[in-house]
């Protein structure tokens, strides 16, 4: 599971799925015998178990399972599959779960490429069946741990997003903080180190069948190329419960940062402090990085991490200017991600129908500019306009390849025949055409704006004037 799914867990998860009004049966889950569980004196985390497998808990989490999709695992079961794999086996997995007896399954290895471009990021790829018990002990342990979370983490929890985190840094800065501690924790998910997580896990879980369900699932192992490899480390990206996990270790690093009085947001293990100059960052960054080591078993990546102004780094793809009252803008690297995406959809459209393809980019447009809408500085929205027409523009003269073809379509959008003819001739490639004024007044902004081209400045002002 990647930063750009933070903000799935906000569901509340004692809420019943549409359609939960059927006989229990029929989603395989059985009716509930377990009601006594409001009379119970105990804690919830004291008999854990017991709420996790309990009827709406469990439907909640199939219904969110079922939404998210998502690959299969090791053996091969899609999601589509689950519900009517349910109705036959959940009375057996029930009863494991309750008896401590259920064993996981190892996760199937998928590797991707970060979006900085550097490197690949390794994710683990749960069953089904393991990704809905996981989404159900999340969705408990949630409730239990979420209310003594630090009000300066934001990630992947519910009521809390990456803006709000952004809009919180700008404060901070504003505020006079005008230094900045990034810190990034090195292969984070890859080396949290198991007794260090399970000991604070189980200061609030009290079921042992709970805790040792989640040690077998960082245990589970790893399945690679039909190899299966054994973990001694680290909590696999990819399932439900891998972020809940995160914030449980990394609470104790916001605990000590707001016990030296610090401001500070982190979203998952993207965390900055905010300091009032150099040498009190500098102090900041030395005796986070020895509590780090010490207490969490955690590295700082010495070459991403830093003491800088907040201008000249990023924070969830923002960045912002350097006035005393700073602006959000995107960050140059998030424009880079974006426009290395769009370049490969490019590649495949040359030989699409126009419309077409521009139907496959909006969701990716809406997408980017929904997630940028706080940005104040708007000039690289024009400028990603400008560079998509352009891009686009590029595939149609491509697209007609001979010289009389190219002069017969300027003139069809009705340039003069002798200009047609000399801009069709000119011998020049591509791209160079795609910006020159032929193309420009042939295929004007308003030609691709009636094909449904999404303008990300436009879409932009939208969403601003509307919030």
């Amino acid at each position: 599971m990647t930063k750009r799914d933070a903000e799935r867990m906000g569901e509340n998860p004692g809420a019943s799925p549409e359609g939960s009004g059927r006989n229990p049966r029929e989603h395989g889950l059985g009716a509930s015998n377990l009601t006594a569980r409001r009379e119970n004196p105990e804690p919830k985390r004291f008999r854990m178990m017991e709420a996790v497998v309990e009827r709406g808990n469990m439907l909640s989490a199939l219904a969110r399972v079922e939404r998210n999709k998502g690959s299969a695992g090791v053996d091969d079961m899609p999601v589509e599959a689950l519900r009517s794999f349910l109705r036959e086996q959940w009375p057996r997995i029930k009863e494991e779960l309750l008896s401590g007896r259920y064993w996981p399954k190892p996760v199937r290895r998928v590797e991707i490429p970060k979006p900085d471009g550097k490197g690949m990021r390794k994710l683990g790829i749960p069953t089904a069946t393991d990704r809905l018990i996981q989404q159900a002990v999340n969705q408990v342990m949630q409730g239990v741990f979420d209310q003594g979370f630090s009000k300066s983490s934001y990630g992947f929890r519910p009521g809390r997003s990456a803006h709000q985190a952004v809009r919180q840094a700008r404060e901070h800065v504003a505020s006079g903080r005008r230094w900045v501690v990034d810190i990034d924790l090195e292969k984070f998910f890859d080396r949290v180190n198991h007794d260090a997580l399970m000991s604070r896990v189980a200061r609030e879980v009290k079921d042992k069948r709970v805790l040792a369900l989640i040690r077998r699932y960082l245990q589970a192992g790893v399945m690679e190329n039909g190899v299966e490899s054994q973990t001694v480390e680290g909590t696999p990206q990819g399932g439900p419960l891998s972020p809940l996990l995160s914030n449980i270790l990394l609470d104790d690093l916001d605990k000590e940062i707001e016990k030296r009085g610090h401001k500070f947001c982190r979203y998952a293990d993207d965390c900055n402090v905010y300091a009032k100059s150099k040498r009190a960052g500098e102090r900041v960054m030395s005796t986070l990085t020895r509590y780090l080591q010490r207490r969490l078993k955690l590295k700082i990546n010495r070459e991403k991490s830093a003491v800088d102004r907040p201008w000249k780094r990023k924070f969830l793809g923002y960045g912002m200017t350097s006035h005393r009252q700073p602006r959000l803008k995107v960050a140059e690297a998030s424009k880079t991600r974006l426009t290395g995406k769009l370049r490969e959809c490019f590649r495949e459209g040359r030989g699409r129908n126009l419309r077409r393809f521009i139907e496959t980019l909006k969701p990716i447009l809406r997408g980017w500019v929904n997630y940028f809408s706080l940005s104040e500085v708007k000039g690289i929205f024009e400028e990603l306009d400008g560079w998509i027409r352009r891009k686009l523009r590029c595939i149609l003269w491509r697209q007609w390849k001979r010289f009389y073809t190219r002069a017969k379509n300027l003139m069809h959008r009705g340039m003069e025949k002798n200009r047609a003819l000399k801009s069709a001739g000119n011998g020049r490639g591509a791209w160079w055409n795609s910006g020159a004024s032929h193309m420009n007044e042939a295929f004007p902004k308003k030609f691709f704006d009636e094909l449904g081209l999404v303008s990300l400045l436009q879409q932009l002002k939208l969403i601003q004037s509307t919030t």
